[in-house]
């Protein structure tokens, strides 16, 4: 059996490859078929801009974070009812977690899937020398199927022409179409106010603006004949069926979600379900106070410092959720919603915004990035998702740096270990229901841990509807 998949990858980062995406993404809907977004590696943003084109949630393909059969299940339960799946690669093609091996690169994800990989060339200043870039892509690893290259970034059409003459001779691949380098369109709302303005429907005509310039010089039509391949069997046991033991009422789980606060994993989500949970969604940036029947709560990472003015004004807002953590609700905080819970947050210009005030010291935002990487995880004592002997795998993005007030205890909620070495990190109140630190958990890299936080917010009780 066959299915049509692609892989979007760049000789390198900046090449291109969202621009290219999102367009392809565009310009496949236009035609009328259903497209499913993935994007391989830990990245927010991206997977957002595909369920904005696509009007389908995009997934996370990740296999440093999880095994292989997890990857192959999270591929193939999203993409079962669509026509073409369009994955966009992270980094350069070969680029991951280890530099000697493909691991936690695109080139393994193409490969665990055997998925045609579509290689994104900048062939600005060069000419006949755009081969010897693809030769050397499809040499490294040969069991990589590079099925087609785009020029990125030519001059004219005729420079085009020579190195699409150059690339097919010496590699024997089609080169399916280019862009100009004036025809580089900016993303807009890369970062701030992404959220809202997808929901708004702001960005439409930006998608078709992009579907276009795609459609004029991409061959849309013979990506879609290459990305036929194999198609992906699940594994025969679902790491997301339902467990047995989740018997009984729903267990209420509050996630905040809005343009602050939306940097969730949909797996995450997706295991606590499986777990018993019934999520109820709420938006502190909105003013919605924490829905009183919740036995749990979840604040995910995203952009507090960019609208902590607003956050920091909602008195009510942090009100209900301090008392609910004070009285023993059991929180996970990642990044975004970590920082949310501290003192204050304490923007680039030295102006200060008071938060929760329940981790006891501040964050300082600074112009340089903080920490970026994957982290291998180990509990701490206490710590009711992962303990000292259970372990977790996640990553680390940020623009701030927490500091502890003097004197103050920090109890860390886990350990982490990454490029740098290991660190304590994170908090772990006294009562051992919040466990909050920078680093954003990949559920499917230790199921367990859903269960056991669904299991904690069971045992916590529910106060009834609002």
């Amino acid at each position: 059996m066959t299915e049509r998949k692609i892989v979007i990858a760049g000789t390198g980062s900046g090449v291109g490859k969202t621009t290219l995406t999102i367009g392809l993404m565009a310009a496949l809907r236009q035609a009328g078929r259903q497209v499913q977004g993935f994007k391989c590696g830990p990245d927010y943003i991206d997977p957002a801009y595909h369920s904005a084109v696509t009007g389908r949630v995009s997934r996370n393909l990740d296999s440093y974070m999880l095994s292989h059969d997890t990857v192959r299940e999270v591929y193939a339960r999203a993409s079962a009812d669509a026509d073409i799946s369009v994955i966009e690669g992270v980094m350069g093609f070969y680029d991951g977690k280890n530099p000697a091996t493909n691991e936690g690169s695109t080139a393994e994800i193409s490969l665990l899937l055997q998925a045609p990989v579509l290689l994104i060339v900048n062939c600005q200043s060069m000419a006949r020398s755009a081969a010897a870039i693809v030769k050397g892509f499809q040499c490294l690893d040969p069991r990589v199927r590079i099925a087609g290259v785009i020029a990125n970034k030519v001059g004219s059409e005729g420079h085009y022409r020579i190195v699409r003459e150059a690339i097919e001779l010496e590699c024997g691949v089609p080169v399916v179409g280019y862009l100009k380098r004036e025809d580089e369109i900016a993303i807009p709302e890369r970062h701030l106010g992404l959220v809202p303005s997808i929901e708004r429907g702001q960005l439409q005509p930006f998608f078709g603006k992009l579907a276009d310039l795609i459609s004029a010089t991409v061959d849309v039509e013979r990506i879609w004949e290459l990305a036929e391949s194999p198609k992906v069997e699940p594994p025969a046991q679902s790491l997301f069926a339902p467990r047995a033991a989740a018997v009984g009422l729903p267990v209420t789980i509050a996630v905040a979600r809005d343009a602050a606060f939306n940097f969730y994993y949909e797996e995450n989500l997706e295991l606590l379900k499986a777990c018993g949970a019934e999520l109820v969604y709420f938006s502190p940036l909105a003013g919605d106070k924490l829905p009183e029947r919740a036995q749990g709560l979840y604040i995910g990472g995203g952009f507090p410092e960019e609208f902590a003015e607003t956050l920091a004004a909602d008195e009510a807002v942090k009100a209900s959720i301090r008392e609910a953590i004070r009285s023993g609700l059991p929180t996970l905080a990642e990044c975004g919603g970590y920082m949310y819970l501290t003192e204050a947050i304490e923007d680039t210009s030295g102006r200060s915004y008071p938060m929760l005030g329940l981790i006891p010291g501040r964050v300082r935002m600074q112009k340089k990035l903080a920490a970026l990487g994957y982290r291998d995880i180990r509990g701490a004592e206490g710590n009711p998702l992962l303990g000292p002997e259970d372990t977790a795998k996640g990553h680390e993005f940020h623009y701030s740096t927490f500091a502890p007030n003097e004197g103050a205890a920090i109890s860390p909620a886990y350990e982490t270990s990454g490029r740098m070495g290991r660190k304590q990190e994170g908090y772990l109140n006294e009562q051992g229901n919040l466990c909050a630190g920078y680093t954003h958990f990949h559920f499917g890299s230790a199921p367990d841990m859903a269960w056991r936080w669904v299991e904690r917010c069971r045992a916590y009780p529910q106060k009834g509807d609002e």
